[in-house]
């Protein structure tokens, strides 16, 4: 029995489909503001009913942007890089282009083997999350001339544009609320700081702004747990079961801080009455949990927006000027606090 095999659709079969030419077709998707609506939607039944895919390879080699973005998080668990994720793809997406998501687990080495594999798949520009990145990975972005984002952390120098909150005054700003509340007898639980300039940034903020205040966090305060509700809750009911107990306890995001209002709920303490517990973000639900979480806002979508209208124009327009964009973080008190 002879092997009967449907032959690929190409611009020409979707061009003859639509009524329009082929350079038509190609402007649809490389200029598609440049086409009547109706004309669009023509070509778009078209390529559908044809089952039409470009070849971007091909397309690159005759100097044709791919269309894609890299974006690189260090995790793709938490409800704050979503956010910041979505609103970037979303924006993105109105200018043209798609993205390609990779996260590399907080380890640098892993990040630059991962921003090898976009450079090789001809990716038009590269997000970052943060400022501290291995020097090997500035110099393969320089090498390549590829337009790049710092997103999440603002600097204002930085070694690329930066766009994003400056972990520097959260930490200020939570840290300050707490001293304004009366508090001395403070507690904290950070995250590794390893691979992690915000974490980092946040926790040298809140100790300098204690310390200038008078404030010393006795060494068994002063807790290193890893983003997990689980592990901030079993840290903090050792912290809380202790003869010696915190009037406050500053958690350096609102994972740690969630698990800590869980820990004080399981040893019989109520919050703020027995304990003030505050955070920084502003995750989504932290304003829901009981009771509603004091933290410091990182405008997630905000940033994400901002970063990919930065770096979308910076690929259409190379000689355009680029700016370090700073999303300032704001404090948001609720319930989970009150004054000594």
């Amino acid at each position: 029995m002879a092997e009967t095999k449907s032959k690929k659709a190409d611009i020409v079969s979707v061009a003859k489909a639509a009524k329009v030419s082929a350079s038509t077709v190609s402007r649809y998707f490389n200029h598609p503001e440049l086409l009547k609506p109706t004309t669009r939607r023509r070509i778009e039944r078209a390529v559908q009913a044809q089952g039409y895919i470009r070849n971007r390879a091909a397309q690159t080699i005759h100097g044709i942007r791919s269309g894609t973005i890299g974006v690189l998080v260090p995790t793709i668990d938490h409800a704050i890089f979503a956010e910041v994720v979505q609103a970037f793809s979303d924006t993105v997406a109105e200018e043209g282009f798609t993205i390609l998501l990779a996260s590399h687990g907080y380890d640098q080495d892993s990040e630059y083997a991962i921003l090898r594999k976009f450079l090789e798949h001809r990716v038009d520009g590269v997000a970052l999350t943060g400022l501290d990145h291995n020097e090997a990975v500035f110099q393969l972005i320089d090498s390549q001339s590829v337009p790049t984002v710092l997103m999440w952390n603002y600097a204002e120098r930085s070694v690329h544009p930066s766009v994003g909150a400056s972990n520097e005054m959260a930490g200020q700003l939570i840290a300050n609320h707490v001293l304004s509340l009366g508090h001395r007898d403070i507690a904290c639980m950070f995250a590794p700081v390893a691979g992690n300039d915000r974490a980092k940034a946040r926790r040298a903020a809140i100790l300098h702004t204690l310390s200038d205040a008078g404030v010393t966090v006795p060494e068994p305060w002063l807790l290193t747990t890893v983003y997990s509700i689980a592990a901030s809750k079993r840290d903090a009911i050792a912290l809380l079961q202790s003869d010696e107990r915190p009037s406050a306890l500053i958690c350096g995001n609102d994972i740690l801080a969630t698990g800590a209002l869980y820990a004080a709920m399981t040893v019989g303490l109520s919050v703020p009455e027995d304990i003030t517990i505050v955070g920084i973000g502003d995750f989504k639900g932290s304003a829901e949990i009981e009771p509603a979480l004091t933290t410091v806002r990182l405008p997630a979508r905000r940033i994400g927006r901002s970063a990919g209208l930065s770096l979308a124009q910076a690929i259409k327009d190379p000689s355009a000027p680029r700016a370090n964009v700073q999303c300032a973080p704001e404090l948001v008190v609720r319930r989970s606090c009150r004054p000594l």
